[in-house]
């Protein structure tokens, strides 16, 4: 009886320790950013209002390219630029465009519900200075103290940290009155312990990025985006009302990579019909009592 009864102390202590060890787990799970669903404008690497998409046609984009309400005739890529599809809703384009009013409109939507779930972040935001460039920043939700938010090249790299979680959600993000991006010529954005380009967004009114900038995440722009010379981004250009405008870059639209599952544990042998294994289980001798 002796037996049974630390058995049992030891049983319910091994209980209330996986309990406290789930609850907390819970509890910090539930603290975490969470990211912003782009919906039906996740494939697009550009998606832009009006008038339209400009480019010297060399640049090379991975995703998707829409443009909306703006007609087909103003985007100015070729198909062969685009490793995906270039999508209009009026049939104005080449015939390599695809024609579909209809999935444009969605994603606009999508676009606009996003900004929107991003400008509610602003109550938990970190107040940080303009200038983000020689700074490293761990997952959370930014506002710059100023109009706008800086990344210069002198400064060194803007570092973002997921801290071993590749979850990890970063946004940064100002009033839409604000004048918003400026990432300068040379400057860097890099990513380090798992934090991943699709989970890093940028909610401003507009955004510039300059020649040779190396850029990483979502840009959700209320108006225009402006791309320079020879920019190599790993992210999405999404402007709601404005232009996006390009000069030989790279745009790369991130795909978010999702940990392995853990393996499942083998099924513990049933005990025979009549045995006790509450000692064995719990590492103790068994007497058979």
């Amino acid at each position: 009886m002796k037996i049974f009864n630390k058995v049992l102390v030891v049983a319910i202590a091994v209980l209330l320790l996986a309990v406290a060890i789930t609850f907390g787990r819970v509890r910090s799970v539930g603290a975490a950013t969470t990211t912003i669903d782009l919906g039906t404008a996740a494939p697009f690497a550009i998606l832009s209002g009006t008038p339209n998409i400009t480019d010297s046609p060399t640049s090379a984009i991975k995703g998707n390219v829409g443009l909306y309400p703006g007609p087909g005739s103003g985007i100015g890529l070729l198909c062969s630029q685009v490793d995906g599809t270039i999508y209009e809703r009026d049939n104005t384009g080449p015939l390599c465009f695809v024609d579909n009013d209809p999935l444009l409109n969605q994603a606009k939507q999508d676009l606009t519900d996003a900004f929107i779930d991003a400008v509610g972040r602003t109550g938990s935001a970190t107040i940080v200075p303009t200038e983000l460039g020689g700074t490293t920043k761990t997952a959370g939700v930014y506002a710059s103290n100023s109009t706008t938010f800086g990344i210069t090249a002198g400064q060194g790299p803007l570092v973002l940290d997921g801290q071993g979680d590749s979850s990890s959600v970063f946004i940064f993000e100002m009033n839409a009155d604000g004048t918003g991006l400026t990432v300068g010529s040379g400057s860097t954005v890099s990513l380090i312990n798992s934090a991943q380009a699709c989970n890093v967004f940028w909610r401003v009114n507009t955004a510039a990025i300059n020649t040779t900038a190396v850029f990483k995440g979502n840009i959700l722009a209320l108006t225009s985006i402006t791309v320079a010379d020879s920019a190599n981004i790993e992210g999405r250009l999404l402007a709601r009302n404005g232009n996006v405008t390009l000069i030989n870059d790279i745009i790369d639209v991130p795909i978010c990579e999702v940990p392995p599952s853990p393996p499942t544990p083998p099924t513990p042998p049933t005990p025979a019909p009549g045995s006790n294994n509450l000692g064995p289980n719990l590492g103790l001798p068994y007497t058979g009592k």
